[in-house]
């Protein structure tokens, strides 16, 4: 290679280096969701609380619904277990400020499924009805998480609070006989109505040497002919399970939608490439999915100008818990969370998906 060629090359190459929605290193793995990102910024940052779980929806009245969790500031970050609620907030447009309209679902208290936390809310339109999905657990731990449903006919509520969960972890001894967590939703092209959720094996949490990723978090589906269920497990479960890549690989988080016949998968990557990105993954028929790709990465990447994060945030710079808007039947907007902010807690920030 001549000299001006190289030189040439390396120039073109350090050019697109910083630029969003590349990566050289990986090009490979890249998706093309990924390089579709724009990022916008924070939104949502609520004084004295942390701010978490933010699923959007267009309303009736062409406003950006949004439905997301908070918890007290002076519960710290792990307060999401013990003392979380749902909340409602609504803007002109995706990229303007959000205003807070209401708490939607809050902790029951003693004797209640729910009674201690209410989060991962994901809010979907089926059936004429507005459905939030969303976990509570009844004693502030995880081996009480269960998945729950609540409907109402317009987004403003009132919501019909389920007096049970949706769905209740395996047997004892199972792969899900944990917990049932992070719901993703969707109505099967054939009828029915398919809940794909997250959970792991309790004596593998119970005898975890590493005290951030004890377990191994898997996802499994259930199905129902009613909205309201019951659900059926699948007898393949799970349909996700990572635990084969070594280094306790898994994954969390997940969103589920399809586009022209496939089934598309957003989630929190937990070991596949590393614990910083996305990942995304498709599915022809939702029960075997493809080896994910990175669908976007932290903070560091998009060249986001943070200040230095103190002690107890320990998950700086990662984007969690992704969240799609649809506009006219498109994903326009990528809704995730993460720690950080005005107010150093945690808040929800946004990427426009750019055609």
């Amino acid at each position: 290679m001549e000299r001006r060629e190289f030189i040439q090359q390396i120039g073109v190459a350090s050019a697109l280096a910083l630029m969003p929605g590349l990566v050289l290193a990986d090009g490979d793995h890249v998706s093309a969701f990924a390089k579709k990102l724009k990022p916008v910024g924070r939104t949502l940052e609520m004084e004295g609380y942390y701010v978490w779980c933010n699923s959007p929806i267009e309303g009736p009245d062409g406003k950006i619904h949004v439905f997301f969790s908070r918890w007290a500031e002076s519960k710290k970050m792990s307060g999401w277990i013990n003392g979380s609620e749902i909340c409602h907030a609504v803007a002109d447009t995706p990229e303007s400020e959000f205003a807070f309209k209401s708490v939607v679902l809050a902790p029951r208290g003693p004797g209640f499924w729910d009674a201690t936390t209410c989060h991962n809310p994901s809010i979907k339109f089926v059936d004429g009805k507005y459905c939030l999905f969303f976990m509570g657990n009844s004693n502030g731990k995880t081996n009480t998480k269960r998945i729950g449903l609540a409907i109402a006919d317009s987004l403003n509520g009132p919501w019909t609070r389920p007096d049970s969960p949706l769905l209740l972890p395996g047997p004892e001894g199972a792969w899900d006989d944990h917990c049932t967590t992070n719901p993703a939703f969707i109505k099967h092209p054939n009828g029915q109505y398919w809940l794909f959720y997250k959970s792991w094996n309790t004596k593998e949490y119970e005898t975890g040497t590493d005290p951030l990723v004890k377990g191994n978090r898997k996802y499994g589906l259930a199905m129902s002919d009613k909205l309201e269920g019951p659900y059926v497990k699948y007898d393949g479960n799970p349909v996700i399970d990572f635990s084969g890549k070594g280094n306790n690989a898994q994954l969390e988080d997940a969103f589920v939608w399809m586009d022209k016949g496939k089934f598309n998968m957003l989630a929190r990557d937990m070991g596949w490439y590393n614990h910083q990105d996305g990942l995304i993954m498709t599915s022809k028929t939702g029960k075997k999915w493809n080896e994910p790709e990175i669908a976007y990465f932290n903070a560091d990447y998009y060249h986001i100008q943070q200040p230095p994060p103190p002690k107890y945030l320990n998950k700086y710079g990662r984007f969690e818990r992704p969240q799609l808007l649809f506009q006219k039947g498109k994903p326009t907007y990528l809704f995730t969370t993460s720690q950080g902010g005005k107010y150093m807690t945690a808040a929800p920030f946004i990427f426009k998906i750019e055609s």
